[in-house]
């Protein structure tokens, strides 16, 4: 008897230091998997993110792949749809969302942003042959937007809910503005650019009509071990002249 409870206290001594062993490692660096850091994304936001043939390319691809180097981890990028972003962090499918993410109050509620590293500002597109120049001019028009975004937010402000059609990404609101289903787009200033290189004889930017916001790494709210190590990282990535570089890179 006194052999079979020696035998039991071993084994249950040997669990707890296993449960510890692998708490400790998760807990370590505040990843889901120690050694893997799992970024969400919606790669129809460029310069940002978008699809390069079979892969992710863009300024947060390149600085959250700069930043899990620093953390001694591997990067893996998780493509959704960019409004199930929150609930898939909540749902701990992700580490991180890194995608042109915006800083706003009300999404501080449910999760935690890292240092801002990009300031932007909402940029309204219209077909050049538009009447519309202002934001004032947008009520009772019909406005797309990518649903979830800050241009979703923006459009609420500037017009009655049944006018606002919101589609998968950008491009897809940009395509419904050429195609005459929507009077103006609203979007953040770098993807509008590139929508308008990309339509030089279509389309028209009004700029100026929106104040800036910043662009943050969101993670889990409470999960301040991975918001240090991720801050840390801009830290240093800013000093060394990496941060430059990636941005660059992407937006001239």
């Amino acid at each position: 008897m006194k052999k079979a409870i020696k035998i039991l206290a071993a084994v249950m001594t040997m669990t707890l230091l296993v449960s510890a062993v692998g708490c400790g490692a998760k807990n370590d660096n505040g990843l889901k998997d120690s050694k893997t850091m799992v970024m969400g994304t919606n790669a129809e936001f460029p310069p940002f993110e978008y699809l390069d043939g079979g892969a992710i390319a863009g300024v947060d691809a390149d600085l959250m792949a700069a930043i899990a180097k620093e953390m001694g981890v591997k990067l893996t990028i998780s493509n959704m749809q960019f409004d199930s972003l929150p609930t898939a962090l909540a749902n701990k499918q992700i580490d991180v969302i890194a995608a042109g993410f915006t800083v706003t109050s009300d999404r501080e509620e449910t999760m935690n942003f890292s240092t801002p590293y990009y300031t932007a500002a909402q940029t309204i597109i219209v077909l050049k042959d538009s009447t519309i120049a202002t934001v004032a001019d947008l009520t009772d028009k019909v406005i797309g937007v990518q649903s979830g975004t800050s241009g979703q937010f923006c459009a609420e402000d500037a017009t009655s809910t049944e006018n606002i059609k919101g589609f998968a990404s950008g491009m897809l609101a940009v395509e419904a503005l050429k195609n005459g289903q929507v009077d103006a787009v609203i979007i953040d200033n770098n993807p509008a650019k590139a929508y308008r290189d990309e339509n030089p004889d279509t389309l028209l930017l009004i700029e100026g009509q929106y104040d800036d916001e910043n662009y943050a790494i969101a993670v889990a709210k409470g999960n301040d071990v991975l918001l240090k190590k991720i801050n840390d990282a801009l830290e240093k990535l800013k000093t060394d002249g990496t941060f430059d570089e990636i941005i660059s890179k992407y937006i001239k």
